[in-house]
């Protein structure tokens, strides 16, 4: 039995120790992968060569301080700009004549009531019926109710004298009765040129939206055009863009604008452009006053301020209201105001040409007692033209 149990144990002792033998030699051949193989590494290109490791230089002929031409600093270098550019001065159409010339664009919008007046007057029989047409015509086209009667009864005594009437003699009738309705005796001239002194000094007024500062510009063309140098006054100092505005105008003719700070006091400008055109010997001098709602009170005082102001200086020759001539009867409530605030002493209607209606003229000279001394036509700069009452008429009655 013993030896049955040693011989087990000897047996174990041998396994093991083969065992042991088989797991070394597995070791041994998972041996690590050898370390990778250095690589060829290129040289870098040559550098050049600086300090020490420099090439030697050759030897080259030099001078010396006494042989260099130097500058004495006898005459600075100017470095030459290019000169500015002066603003083209335009040459205006002339004022002669200019009314006729526009004769076509005005008649656009007048032919209703000129031609529907001789319609009325050529029928047969001109009963009663016919001239209450005839009174609602004029009173359409914003005549004006005292007006359109005095008109209507001279025509009524005109037609009963003539009997027959041709067309050529009805239009001869007409015209004549609308030319004197107009007013063919008013001094219609824009007072500049004051006699004993320079410059003459003109106050331009109304409502923003009519046209006030562009009227302004376009006058100061009319002016030069008749030969008159002009300095204009940018008092509107409540609109950002007014100024600007009429300081391109002033540039296009040769005419200098006065203007100030935004918001300024506009009694200071008006003050200052008078006595800048009394310096330059101007013959006119144009200002442009600040035009928001007629019915704020405190712009229609600020307004007499200027007059005031300016008047410390030289006397106002003319102060004439700008008044959009489509606005019909409302811009008469404007001319009420401002004739109560300053002396208007002339009129200018703007936009004529578009839907207005040509007995605007005849009612606002009668609301004021003063002339329409220029009428705007259009768009362009030269539009602007001096009152013809002849020529009025006869664009609004046609050939």
């Amino acid at each position: 039995m013993d030896i049955v149990i040693l011989a087990v144990v000897i047996a174990v002792v041998v396994l093991g120790a083969l065992g042991g033998l088989i797991v070394g030699s597995r070791r041994k051949k998972q041996l690590p992968p050898p370390p990778p193989a250095a690589p060829d590494i290129t040289a870098p290109p040559a550098e050049p060569h600086v300090g020490d490791e420099a090439e030697t230089p050759r030897e080259e002929p030099r001078r010396t301080i006494e042989e260099v031409d130097l500058p004495d600093g006898s005459a600075p270098v100017v470095v030459e700009e290019p000169p500015a550019e002066a603003p083209e001065i335009e040459i205006p159409e002339p004022t002669a004549g200019r009314l006729v010339r526009l004769r076509t664009r005005l008649s656009r919008s007048q032919n209703a009531l000129g031609k529907g007046l001789l319609t009325l007057l050529s029928r047969e029989h001109l009963d009663e019926d016919t001239w209450e047409e005839i009174e609602d015509t004029l009173l359409t086209a914003d005549v004006g109710v005292q007006p359109t009667q005095e008109l209507v009864e001279r025509l009524r005594e005109r037609v009963k004298v003539l009997g027959t009437r041709t067309p050529e003699e009805l239009r001869t009738l007409l015209r004549e009765e609308l030319v004197t309705l107009v007013g063919r005796d008013m001094d219609r001239a824009v007072k500049t040129e004051p006699e004993d002194r320079k410059p003459g000094i003109v106050m331009v007024v109304g409502v923003n939206g009519t046209g006030k500062t562009t009227t302004t510009g376009k006058l100061a063309r009319v002016l030069v055009a008749d030969g008159q140098s002009v300095v204009l006054g940018a008092a509107d100092t409540f609109r950002a863009a007014a100024a600007d505005q009429l300081q391109t105008w002033g540039e296009r003719v040769g005419a200098h604008t006065v203007r100030g700070p935004e918001a300024g006091d506009p009694a200071s400008v008006a003050f200052d452009a008078v006595k800048e055109g009394k310096e330059m010997g101007a013959n006119v001098v144009l200002i442009d006053t600040a035009g928001r709602l007629h019915t704020k009170t405190g712009l229609m005082d600020e307004l007499g301020k200027v007059k005031r102001v300016v008047e410390k200086q030289a006397p106002v020759d003319e102060v004439l209201l700008v008044l959009d001539a489509t606005t019909g009867q409302n811009g008469l409530v404007q001319a009420r105001v401002f004739s109560e605030v300053v002396d208007i002493t002339g009129i200018v209607l703007t936009k004529l040409d578009g839907t207005a209606k040509g007995g605007i003229v005849v009612a606002v000279q009668r609301e004021l007692g003063v002339p329409v001394k220029l009428v705007g036509l259009g768009e362009g700069a030269d539009d602007l033209a001096p009152f013809e009452p002849e020529a009025f008429v006869d664009a609004l009655i046609g050939e």
